[in-house]
């Protein structure tokens, strides 16, 4: 075999590769409008409309998603692997821990907002424990990181577990579906507000 030939086999997979990661871009973009679009009419929007924000046809949703149960599971994914990928680079690019906190936790809420419908619509399928299973594995790991960074810093106190604070939050956002007038995040400043140590709040 000539070293041209050995050449040409070794550089073939590499148009499938881009293929791949030309799918997989797009099928990210793709679940981006339908959390836009989720988040703004509800998990039961049209499907063309979830298509006319992402700039792609309908059939091409259905391409991917044969079903809607099927974008609302991978939505939910998308969203928590957006929030879980964003606490690292928020410790990596923010001045401080406490304020890459207080921005995941602002991330976090947006997730939230459009989790509640996102769970309504799955939770009657067998699937919503694993998918509860999910985001707790992902996100929970990614807030302890966030507080202990903080906690370090001396930015807050100890003693705060990333779960119960996650509880907390996410039971400041309930009615915010039903009451458009509430806006949780002026509680959840408050709750953050109450992580500093005393003589930092005095300040």
């Amino acid at each position: 075999m000539s070293t041209a030939d050995r050449s040409a086999q070794t550089s073939a997979p590499a148009p499938a590769r881009g293929k791949r990661a030309d799918a997989l871009r797009n099928q990210q973009a793709l679940l981006a409008a339908a959390a836009e679009v989720f988040a703004a009419s509800g998990v039961d929007a049209p499907i063309r409309t979830i298509a006319a924000t992402a700039g792609v046809g309908v059939g091409t949703i259905y391409r991917h998603f044969p079903t809607r149960a099927d974008l609302v599971v991978a939505v939910y994914r998308h969203q928590v692997e957006a929030c879980a990928e964003a606490g690292p680079a928020l410790l990596a690019d923010v001045d401080s821990p406490l304020a890459a906190l207080r921005q995941w936790v602002d991330l976090f809420v947006d997730f939230l907002v459009t989790k509640h419908g996102l769970a309504n619509a799955v939770q009657s399928d067998s699937g919503f424990d694993a998918l509860h299973a999910y985001f707790v594995d992902r996100l929970v790991p990614v807030c302890t990181r966030l507080l202990d960074a903080a906690v370090d810093a001396g930015e807050i106190e100890p003693g705060t577990q990333a779960y119960e604070l996650m509880r907390g939050i996410g039971n400041l956002c309930i009615g915010r579906d039903s009451d458009p007038g509430y806006d949780p995040r002026r509680l959840i400043d408050l709750l953050l507000r109450g992580l500093r140590p005393q003589a930092a709040e005095a300040g």
